[in-house]
């Protein structure tokens, strides 16, 4: 189990997860923590305000840093990934999010220490093999665009390997939503953009179903607060299961229409839903359905019930977005 004293290194500090994982663990006395990131991008600086940490490394300094300091690092949660699901290079995706992450479990590795790291739920593609996070569907597995590829390329490559970390394991987080996600653009969860678009128009606009099993706004998701992401990670770092793949996410898939509903609650402002077509540009790489089988995560002792839909989105409205707070 990880003491206050440690050292505790968090890649993608400064992002959305990242940032939060910072603030949770501030949150229960732990400070002595070594931040990476790209700290140049100015819109993710406030995510960091008032937290508490012992050192800020730019990611691409931090394999000379640990060279040439030697820091006694007790675990490493790696977060940081380029997640802009609409870039198409692979190249971008291939170089931060499988060498990358290549460099930190061979550092983890060499040095004994206790790796926690993001994959994601884009790994499995349109769902046909289910969403099971069995490590036997994991070569067969068919992302629907490059980011999802290179999550899917180092899930592979971390299960072929001999030489391992003491303990590590890789998240494949859902539709993850809640407060320090101002600086991500078009990548923000559904929820932000509907509490945006809510205040300045008074309705939301969502996509249209072009799948004739779903009607307008009844796609599903597996939504999950930052919240529950954040605690499930400590967990798996605490307890230290069995190694592998664990699914993050609530187990209970929700519609669109669902979440929004629960914005418009939230902010105390009548129901005005719109649909419109799906963009030609990511149609065809459309997720219908995605549900955690969250089995693995219970079978390994995890036990603390995750937030509901309608609970976590009062939260984050309530709490951060109405004014523009951080976590």
């Amino acid at each position: 189990m990880i003491s206050q004293n440690d050292v505790i290194v968090v890649t993608g500090a400064a992002g959305f997860i990242g940032s939060y994982l910072v603030g949770y663990l501030n949150s229960k006395g732990f400070g002595n923590l070594v931040l990476v990131d790209d700290f140049t991008v100015v819109a993710k600086q406030e995510n960091l305000e008032h937290k508490k940490f012992l050192a800020k490394v730019q990611r691409e300094d931090f394999f000379m840093w640990c060279a040439e300091t030697n820091p006694a690092i007790k675990c490493v949660f790696h977060l940081g990934a380029r997640t802009d699901t609409t870039e198409m290079d692979y190249e971008v995706h291939r170089k931060w999010n499988l060498d990358y992450s290549i460099k930190i479990w061979q550092l983890c590795t060499e040095r004994a220490i206790p790796l926690v790291y993001a994959s994601s739920a884009a790994t499995y593609g349109n769902g046909e093999l289910g969403y099971m996070d069995d490590h036997d569907i994991v070569s067969k597995l068919q992302p629907l665009n490059p980011y999802g590829v290179s999550k899917n390329e180092f899930d592979k490559w971390a299960l072929q390997q001999t030489l391992q970390p003491p303990f590590w394991a890789g998240l494949k987080f859902f539709n993850v939503y809640g407060p320090n996600e101002y600086h991500k653009g078009r990548m923000a969860s559904v929820i932000f953009h509907a509490f945006r678009s809510i205040s300045e128009t008074g309705l939301v606009k969502l996509f249209r179903s072009h799948n004739a099993d779903y009607r307008d706004g009844e796609q599903i998701r597996d939504f999950i607060y930052v919240k529950d992401v954040v605690q499930l990670c400590t967990w798996l770092m605490d307890h230290q299961p069995a190694s592998g793949l664990y699914n993050s996410g609530t187990g209970i898939a929700r519609t669109f229409n669902d979440l929004v509903r629960a914005v418009f609650a939230a902010v105390s402002k009548p129901e005005h839903i719109v649909y419109i077509d799906t963009p030609l540009d990511i149609r065809d790489k459309y997720q219908y359905f995605t549900e955690a089988n969250m089995a693995k995560v219970s079978a390994a002792g995890y036990k603390t019930p995750f937030t509901s839909l309608e609970e976590g989105v009062a939260d984050y409205v309530k709490k951060y977005l109405l004014g523009k707070n951080y976590y």
